[in-house]
């Protein structure tokens, strides 16, 4: 349960991101702080006031999570990268696909140069940044090739070289005229690698030679002279705020950080994609005190990967663990490509590293109880369930559930938990082919049926492609088969299952005469349990979801089912028509009792369309009268509400 007033007062007085989520979890803002505390808190004080859109926004607001960075200007690329990630519901304003400049330096070139780009492409040029000031990105290029004397033009070396005059830059003394071979290609690109230098970050040199020639032009009054050293000496602070927070590799990696105590750890993981940080994600662990960093990591992938659908290019940990080369071989076998374990030491991969870890000690210092109840809540009520059943490893459950009214338009609903929380990507959902009429344990046989054979199907294709089973949709089968019902749902299942050569487990979850959830059937037998569990509760959420998810479809179909009317299956008569014929008559008994000459008057009928209605209604024997008019009622009774839809 998120408590609000208690959450505000964990903020930290640190930039970072903070998003915002609704009732149903979805991400509906995303924004940046200088100082999140302060930040968070304006949303929720009765005298702020942003404007109604704004305010629209915060009453929406069920509750918000936080990504801690170490400067505004990180946030900011943060931001930028999960709105375009998300696109939340009231970032309109920065829903242009906003980019950031980058520093470029051609390498690919025999003589290459730096200049500004505005993206970043697969070529043989190295790239710096993003960089949120364009301004102090040019200033920078600009102060980096008079610093060096690096060429600006686009001539063409050494081909052009000696071909035309040397530029203005070669006789102000800004560029050293490779143009000319007035420098020779070692040196030149020796002053290349003297700016990459200064590009990752090599910056006091320069800016201690800024700082004193601006004393010195300040000291002989020439004042113009120490504004623009003052100048280039911003844009150099600017462009020494590097960003952990966009990769110019663009590749796949998951970012991992640690923070553990005595008895807890959490591990922070940050989700890079293509490049940029989209998301994060952070895992609860129990462990005793003598276990080791390396221990818990490697316990971590182990568990974490097994049960993950996407395995990135690079894992980079804060630290070596053990078995890494098993580990790595295993993850190149998920993966079906080469899957790498690296534990950076220096430069940004290590700072992002170390901003891994610094959410996590966050996570584990103000938010270590609220992770015990979601656990207690979720991993630790799919272990009270096993352990009613006598189960062990359970993980993966998956409730079905049937929806009709009176045999009319059957639909099976297949719900799945994982480690006891939704996984509503794997959520599936059957129009029943095979049964007619109002049996529910012959429309469950065809909804198994189909899942497991689609699965084992899929199965089968995959591994003669030499694929792994994550590229499927069916194949991932269950630890634990719930059914909504008690000993003929199982019944059913379990038959299925043995016609499949399947062993998967079954239980029901049974229910009271007041349609609650009572307990589970399993084996021939009714387990009991205590309502005020957690286990309990789980079982009621996955009921009522697997119900939820079915009733959901069949109110769907129904509502299209309901649009249909006896006017549709006589020819020439399409929706224009029939709208404008239930307009002017108010009910289909007046348009049957209506002749030629009164259809015809209604709008968009002509005489043609008139007689085919009118000789639809006329043409049929008496019994098939009585049929239309059944059919009249029934859906007069539909469109008043009359009847109960919304049960089985």
């Amino acid at each position: 349960m998120f408590h609000l007033e208690e959450e505000l007062k964990k903020l930290p007085d640190q930039p970072g991101v903070y998003i915002m989520h609704d009732k149903k979890d979805a991400i509906i803002y995303v924004g940046k702080a200088v100082s999140l505390t302060k930040r968070v808190h304006q949303y929720f004080q009765a005298s702020h006031n942003e404007g109604p859109k704004k305010d629209r926004m915060v009453k929406q607001i069920a509750r918000f999570e936080y990504i801690v960075t170490d400067s505004e200007v990180e946030a900011l690329v943060l931001e930028c990268n999960l709105i375009k990630e998300h696109r939340p519901k009231y970032n309109t304003l920065l829903r242009d696909d906003k980019s950031y400049p980058y520093i470029k330096v051609t390498l690919g070139d025999e003589y290459p140069r730096v200049l500004f780009s505005h993206q970043m492409k697969k070529d043989k040029s190295r790239y710096f940044g993003p960089y949120t000031s364009a301004g102090a990105v040019k200033n920078t290029v600009d102060l980096i090739n008079k610093l060096y004397g690096l060429r600006t033009c686009r001539r063409i070396l050494p081909k052009d070289i000696g071909k035309e005059r040397p530029c203005l830059n070669y006789h102000i003394k800004q560029c050293t005229a490779p143009c000319q071979n007035s420098i020779s290609k070692e040196d030149y690109n020796e002053r290349i690698k003297q700016a990459i230098r200064f590009l990752n970050g090599e910056f006091l040199p320069v800016m201690r030679e800024l700082e004193e020639k601006m004393a010195a032009a300040a000291a002989l009054m020439e004042f113009e002279k120490a504004a623009e050293c003052r100048d280039l000496l911003n844009s150099v602070k600017q462009i020494a705020q590097k960003q952990k927070i966009t990769d110019a590799n663009d590749e796949d990696r998951d970012v991992i950080g640690l923070a553990k105590d005595k008895e807890d750890a959490v591990v922070q993981v940050f989700f890079i994609r293509g490049g940029k940080l989209i998301g994060r994600e952070h895992f609860y662990i129990k462990i005793a005190e003598e276990d080791s960093r390396e221990q818990i990591l490697t316990v971590f992938l182990k568990q974490y990967y097994a049960g993950t659908p996407f395995i990135p290019r690079m894992i980079m940990l804060p630290s070596c663990i053990e078995e890494k080369e098993v580990i790595e071989e295993w993850l190149t076998g998920r993966r079906g490509q080469k899957a790498y374990i690296k534990i950076p030491r220096k430069g940004m991969k290590e700072k992002l590293v170390e901003l891994a870890a610094k959410n996590a000690r966050l996570v584990l210092a103000q938010d270590k109880e609220k992770l015990k109840r979601e656990e207690g809540r979720t991993i630790g009520a799919v272990k009270e369930i096993a352990g009613l059943l006598g189960l062990s490893g359970v993980a993966r459950m998956e409730a079905y559930d049937i929806s009709n009214i009176s045999g009319f338009q059957s639909v099976g609903s297949m719900v799945v938990y994982e480690k006891g929380k939704p996984c509503r990507s794997d959520y599936r959902k059957f129009r029943l082919k095979t049964v007619s009429g109002p049996d529910d344990y012959a429309s469950m046989r065809e909804v198994l049926t189909r899942r497991f054979s689609h699965g084992m199907a899929e199965q089968e294709e995959l591994k003669e492609k030499g694929l792994s089973d994550a590229y499927g949709s069916f194949t991932k089968f269950p630890d634990l088969i719930m059914m909504d019902g008690g000993k003929g749902q199982v019944g059913t299942a379990l038959r299925v299952l043995e016609e499949l050569g399947l062993k998967i487990p079954v239980c029901g979850m049974v229910k009271d005469d007041n349609h609650r959830t009572r307990g589970l059937y399993y084996h021939n037998a009714e387990i009991p349990i205590d309502r005020d569990s957690e286990g309990f509760k789980l079982i009621t959420r996955i009921q009522d979801e697997a119900h939820r998810f079915a009733i959901e479809y069949h109110r769907s179909l129904r509502s299209k089912g309901q649009v249909h009317s006896v006017l549709d299956d006589i020819p020439g008569i399409g929706p224009s028509r029939r709208k404008a014929l239930m307009m002017r008559f108010p009910s289909l008994e007046a348009i049957r009792n209506a002749d030629v000459k009164e259809l015809s008057e209604t709008p968009s009928m002509n005489e043609k369309a008139a007689k085919a209605v009118y000789l639809h209604f006329h043409s049929v024997d008496e019994k098939e009268e009585v049929c239309y008019t059944e059919q009249t009622r029934k859906e007069e009774k539909i469109q008043e509400g009359e009847e109960d839809y919304g049960r089985r």
